[in-house]
């Protein structure tokens, strides 16, 4: 006889997620920032097992039911991973072939310190508009920027928020964004009317980070013992220099307007700037193998460096610092938590439990602005609990679509809320893939970036701000007394 499953309470499904902040909290203090390299994971399975045993034991759930969750979140995740890997080989390449160091070079010579933060957010917010991904304008522009910045001195906090910052701004609003394509279809809106109302809270957003990236451009203090001229002179004796090397960022920006798959595009852009290495750089490739004797050495350099660590001696140690790289390999560890991310997040799905934690969240539900407060809080918790942002958006989105739709509002309110909340706050979870991803290509962890990405934490305000003072609130027609499934153009 079939054993019939239980639906878990809401203390109970809790247990996991106790759990899990507590080993974190306890690995944080022990293990500092090397907190993901190892115990984060560590905490994520402990966690995830913690979710099966009382799923199968008390809930009555077979253990099928778990393994096909963790397979469908593996299969929705591993285009994204792969993505990180490419990434991991494009920065390496482009680092070693002189594409970074001619971006830093001119960007140093180019932009005053003092506006340096304020180029930096607005140049990853175009960036990122214009290729869809924040994960990409972070591994390519991001990189540059931040190194460039260490050079003059700012610090690393800042030049990391404002890199975040404005590479969530343009996932948060592209229309190329997989995120935006994602919240418009899980609210069921046009993409563009979606992007539109999501101006709204972006704008504000945007206007309050460019006041204060600028005033922090004036009052920081810089390390005066940097001399620019002597970081510019030994970029020039580390690598050739030269503005032909732009090119290779101009292809792929050219691919992503052509719609060419992500990881196609980063993977011929990290190809291209393995082969351009031997060229531009020949100096660098001498360090990477000695002789270039046979095809048996070309191929070795181009696998080395899109896929190994290699650390090249320049005369400045910021230099050398800056020019060693660890290709595809560098995101292994990165990697390792989103599959640990993905065991949690299918856990506590097959379970039950994250649906019962909430539905929880319905029972504030009263009017538009509790209704928003909840639906910003249940995607932040989803971001914190099941560490993903896909499942951010997918869950409070079909949860929170016909509470919404009974109340008489228009689908948009719905997915603004979503981008709001899901999509900015995922890279602030330092356990979610996002913020692991991103800490993985900075080199950084996120709790550097935390107190300065003003944008992820100002826009979830704002978009509650908005609708308190009822400006432009959309609303769904009324037909026979029941709110219409056409959205009010108005």
């Amino acid at each position: 006889m079939k054993k019939k499953e239980k639906k878990p309470g809401l203390l109970l499904s809790l247990v996991p997620v106790v759990i899990l902040v507590v080993i974190l909290a306890v690995g944080v203090v022990i293990f500092g920032e090397d907190v993901t390299s190892g115990p984060s994971q560590i905490a994520l399975v402990t966690a995830a097992i913690v979710a099966c045993l009382i799923g199968m034991l008390y809930l009555k759930v077979p253990w099928a039911r778990f393994g096909d969750a963790m397979g469908d979140n593996m299969s929705k995740t591993s285009e994204a991973i792969f993505i990180l890997l490419m990434i991991g080989a494009l920065t390496s390449t482009w680092m070693l072939s002189g594409v970074v160091p001619t971006m830093i070079y001119y960007g140093l010579k180019l932009i005053h310190p003092s506006i340096f933060l304020l180029v930096t957010f607005l140049l990853c917010s175009i960036i990122s508009i214009m290729a869809g991904s924040s994960w990409t304008t972070v591994g390519t522009i991001g990189v540059a920027m931040l190194h460039a910045g260490q050079i003059v001195g700012i610090p690393t906090g800042w030049l990391a928020g404002a890199i975040i910052s404005g590479a969530y701004l343009g996932d948060k609003i592209s229309p190329l964004s997989d995120t935006t394509n994602l919240a418009a279809s899980v609210a069921g809106v046009d993409l563009y009317k979606h992007v539109k109302y999501n101006l709204i809270t972006t704008i504000p957003a945007t206007i309050i980070c460019i006041i204060i990236y600028t005033l922090a451009g004036f009052f920081i203090k810089t390390s005066s013992n940097l001399d620019v001229g002597a970081q510019l002179a030994a970029l020039e004796e580390t690598f050739n220099i030269s503005g032909w090397l732009l090119l290779i960022p101009a292809v792929t920006i050219y691919l992503i307007f052509k719609k060419v798959p992500p990881v196609l595009t980063l993977f011929i852009s990290a190809f291209v700037g393995a082969l351009v290495a031997f060229w531009a750089q020949p100096q660098i490739i001498e360090q990477i193998v000695t002789g270039m004797s046979s095809f048996k050495e070309f191929f070795y350099a181009i696998l080395k460096m899109m896929s190994s660590e290699i650390s090249i001696e320049a005369s400045d140690p910021m230099i050398t610092t800056l020019a060693s790289t660890r290709g595809m390999s560098g995101m292994v560890n990165t990697v390792w938590i989103i599959i640990c991310v993905i065991m949690l997040g299918g856990a506590l799905s097959a379970s039950g439990m994250i649906q019962t934690i909430t539905e929880s969240m319905l029972r504030f539900m009263h009017n538009l602005v509790s209704m928003v407060t909840s639906t910003v809080l249940t995607c932040i918790f989803c971001n914190i609990i099941l560490a993903d942002q896909y499942m951010a958006i997918l869950i409070p989105g079909k949860m929170f679509g016909d509470v919404y739709r009974r109340k008489g509002y228009a689908p948009e309110m719905l997915s603004r809320t979503l981008q709001d909340s899901a999509t900015v706050s995922s890279v602030m979870v330092p356990w979610n893939t996002c913020a692991v991803a991103q800490a993985g290509v900075l080199g950084i962890s996120c709790m550097v970036w935390f107190p300065y990405a003003f944008f992820c934490f100002i826009t979830p305000i704002i978009s509650i701000i908005i609708v308190a003072m009822g400006y432009k609130i959309r609303r769904l027609p009324v037909e026979n007394g029941e709110p219409a499934t056409i959205i009010s153009e108005a």
